[in-house]
């Protein structure tokens, strides 16, 4: 494994941060002409330069109707939490998210995919509109895919504080032993990154966390195991689909080979096909914590559609942080 040098600048906390957030779109939108592309033949044939990231879908994807730039669902409602946590004054209120999230996908004109979580959230919802803590009992990384947010906007809280709101996020479209291990995993890795530590260091103190479940710790020792092999083939032996036995050692093993590169790491995973949706959001997270602005390309955040409206959601929400920082 990679030693866990530290970058020849140190980005400031506040660079961290808003890198994370801005890092998790980035990691999503880039994925999204390319997302849930088994083959990796297909892949290769579609994409004959390789992907390059913010591809616009073809006829027939599921995401066909977006633009390049554009999110999947998961940066979708990454987006919805942003501007529920900049709304509530920084803390996460289950209810407001939850009425935005069924206010925008149970929407009749939403062009967004609907995964299980999702579905069967809003399902339970309109059955019990006032509980927002049932959840589908579904693994995969509907959670892990929006918490950078969450996670920053509580970085100054003591950390029980912080996952007892990963807990209640988790629980608005998951009802899962393993997503909500899983979101607890990548918040407590994410919470020692924005601290400053080395990725590497890092992922060895959440290996070994007692906030961390058996299975989360396994997922960390896999990715450990195969860290010889390229993103392609260890993503092959893992399993290229959604759910989070597969999609978070993937994660963490494309981000410990290419850890010294915000862009590398997150092309590396979407050339290795499958849910690569979920797993460069978890990737651009961590990354952007690693390198701060400093490390992503100017390109890349041009391209994204939902700049501004991000934007505005940041500039409010660390208003009530106190936290200076515009990307």
């Amino acid at each position: 494994m990679h030693a866990a040098a530290r970058p020849l600048f140190m980005p400031s906390p506040e660079s961290r941060l808003t890198a994370a957030i801005w890092g998790q779109f980035l990691g999503d939108a880039a994925s999204l002409g390319s997302h849930w592309i088994y083959d990796l033949e297909e892949l290769k044939r579609r994409f004959p330069g390789g992907v390059q990231g913010f591809e616009t879908p073809a006829t027939g994807h599921y995401h066909e109707g977006k633009q390049g730039g554009d999110f999947t669902h998961y940066g979708d409602a990454a987006l919805l939490l942003l501007e529920s946590l900049a709304a509530c004054g920084g803390g996460f209120r289950e209810s407001d998210f939850g009425v935005r999230l069924t206010g925008f996908f149970g929407s009749s004109i939403c062009k967004s995919y609907r995964d299980h979580a999702t579905q069967e959230a809003l399902e339970r919802m309109a059955a019990d509109p006032d509980n927002f803590q049932n959840g589908a009992s579904d693994d995969q990384p509907a959670t892990v895919t929006r918490l950078a947010p969450l996670v920053a906007a509580y970085q100054k809280r003591p950390t029980e504080e912080m996952l007892d709101a990963v807990r209640r996020l988790t629980r608005v479209t998951q009802n899962h032993p393993t997503a909500l291990g899983c979101a607890a995993a990548h918040a407590v890795l994410l919470r020692q990154l924005l601290e400053g530590l080395p990725f590497m260091t890092a992922f060895e103190n959440t290996r070994k966390s007692r906030e961390v479940s058996c299975d989360g710790s396994d997922y960390f020792e896999f990715a450990h195991m195969l860290r010889e092999f390229d993103a392609e083939t260890a993503t092959g032996r893992f399993g290229q689909g959604c759910p989070l036995p597969q999609s978070l050692p993937s994660a963490l093993h494309a981000a410990c080979r290419h850890h010294e590169d915000f862009t590398t790491a997150i092309l590396a995973t979407l050339r290795a096909g499958g849910d690569s949706a979920g797993r460069a959001a978890m990737i651009g997270t961590w990354m952007g914590a690693v390198h701060g602005m400093e490390g992503i390309p100017a390109d890349w955040l041009s391209r994204l559609n939902a700049r501004e409206r991000i934007q505005k959601a940041l500039d409010q929400l660390y208003a009530r942080l106190g936290v200076e920082w515009r990307a």
